[in-house]
């Protein structure tokens, strides 16, 4: 016997009889009612697996009309149910309507009791199968929020982040791809948390990878996934990270990072919308929402020839610059109070106060190393702290090198055209030994020179 909970809707009480005594034994519960009102009494319709339906109730009428009806009431109070409508006056025609407007099967009046009953059974397991499925739907989606569950805020309220974040929820609303870019610790990946959760796809996953972990032997397994056997250590099937981001989002973080020889493979798939994993020959459709960020100068990349340009162009319909934390000023106290919260707490130290001395003090430091710097300060300063305020002498800063004015004022091309004057001095006019130290080619040391004409 099927643990089944069986619905027989008809105003014929002979066909009732006959039907609860056919199916009493498959079935542990059979329900039966003459009257189709009694429908929407049913508190607990949901819990039934399956609804034999009369098509006719009102005496002279055998169009159906009734039973369609009452099939529209059924399935939007138990989409998942399975109805079988049943009728006396049935054509083809008729039929078809049925299973158009939901019906599971259409039945005729006098029935083969063997036909019915298997075409009670189909009806039970679709309907298992559909509750299987919804079931599964709500857990992915309980389990896609706790994924996107982030415990990490914007903070601050100047007016640079307030730029910012009104772009950021302004290109949100569209499937636009982005590029962050800005320096490091500056909250790039919390910028794209933003646009996800303000997007059209925040009911589905947001994943996030970093492109400069990646090796190049990897690089394909991990963002187009591989098959069982596909190569000596794939001993299982893999999902790669734009197929676990397919209606969702997917955030490829330090791009900057990405290899020449990588690149192309990006740019194919996103073009193509559509991956093909390791081993497999077969074209898998991904529909993704695709944000990079990366703290590397992109457009000087692609003047020495290290990033390509058609490649910038497909990932960076919108760029966002993120401020550095110097040009926050009015955002330091409010990150310095939540810091010092969350790491009281965390250190079992609440109630810590920050004298003003000590606020002065991080008000006038430069943060190179921007928020994650802050960050860092506040946790090591508060581990260590013995009292209940701390005082500036409890915020140290990493010892940087001795840096005059002159030198703080200098721009970044300026400072890269002073290396390698001075690498190609040392090693004498030796550009292969210049071009090693300087960690770059010789082509793209002869294309600097050329910039800076040197």
């Amino acid at each position: 016997m099927l643990d089944g909970k069986i619905l027989i809707v008809d105003d014929n009480k002979s066909v009732l009889s006959a039907l609860e005594l056919l199916l009493q034994k498959s079935y542990k519960t059979i329900v039966t009612i003459s009257n189709p009102n009694q429908i929407t009494s049913f508190t607990d319709l949901k819990d039934y697996d399956v609804v034999l339906l009369d098509m006719n109730f009102s005496s002279g009428v055998n169009n159906g009309n009734e039973g369609f009806y009452w099939l529209r009431c059924i399935k939007e109070i138990a989409p998942d149910i399975s109805v079988i409508m049943i009728t006396a006056y049935g054509d083809v025609e008729l039929a078809v309507r049925a299973l158009k407007e939901g019906a599971t099967d259409f039945v005729l009046k006098p029935w083969d009791n063997k036909k019915l009953i298997g075409t009670l059974q189909a009806a039970y397991q679709l309907s298992k199968s559909r509750r299987e499925v919804s079931g599964l739907k709500q857990k992915e989606k309980h389990l896609t929020k706790i994924i996107n569950k982030d415990n990490k805020y914007i903070i601050g309220n100047s007016k640079v982040l307030r730029d910012v974040l009104a772009v950021t929820r302004k290109v949100a609303k569209t499937d636009a791809t982005v590029l962050i870019t800005g320096e490091n610790g500056t909250g790039k990946e919390l910028i794209a948390r933003e646009i996800h959760k303000c997007s059209k796809r925040n009911d589905e996953v947001l994943v996030s990878i970093d492109m400069g972990s990646i090796s190049e032997s990897l690089f394909e397994s991990e963002l187009f996934g591989h098959t069982k056997g596909a190569f000596t250590d794939a001993h299982e099937e893999r999902m790669g990270k734009f197929e676990a981001a397919h209606k969702g989002t997917l955030f490829l973080d330090e791009i900057g990072n990405l290899p020449l020889s990588l690149q192309a493979k990006l740019l194919a798939v996103i073009q193509n919308k559509e991956i093909v994993k390791i081993g497999s020959n077969k074209a898998i459709p991904v529909d993704i929402r695709l944000i990079c960020a990366t703290n590397c100068n992109i457009d000087l990349m692609v003047e020495e020839g290290l990033f390509r340009e058609d490649l910038l162009y497909r990932i960076n319909t919108i760029n966002i610059e993120v401020p550095p934390l110097r040009e926050r000023e009015d955002d330091i106290i409010s990150l310095l109070d939540y810091f010092l919260n969350l790491y009281g707490n965390k250190y079992g130290k609440k109630g810590l106060k920050i004298h003003k001395s000590a606020q002065k003090k991080l008000l006038n430091y430069n943060w190179p190393g921007n928020i994650r710097e802050l960050q860092h300060t506040v946790e090591r300063s508060v581990i260590l702290s013995e009292g209940s305020i701390l005082t500036a002498d409890d915020f140290l800063f990493k010892q940087r090198s001795q840096t005059s004015q002159k030198e703080l004022d200098t721009t970044l091309d300026d400072m890269e055209k002073n290396m390698i004057e001075n690498a190609v001095s040392k090693h004498n006019g030796n550009f292969s030994a210049a071009a090693n130290q300087l960690g770059v080619t010789r082509q793209t040391l002869y294309n600097k020179m050329k910039r800076y004409g040197l």
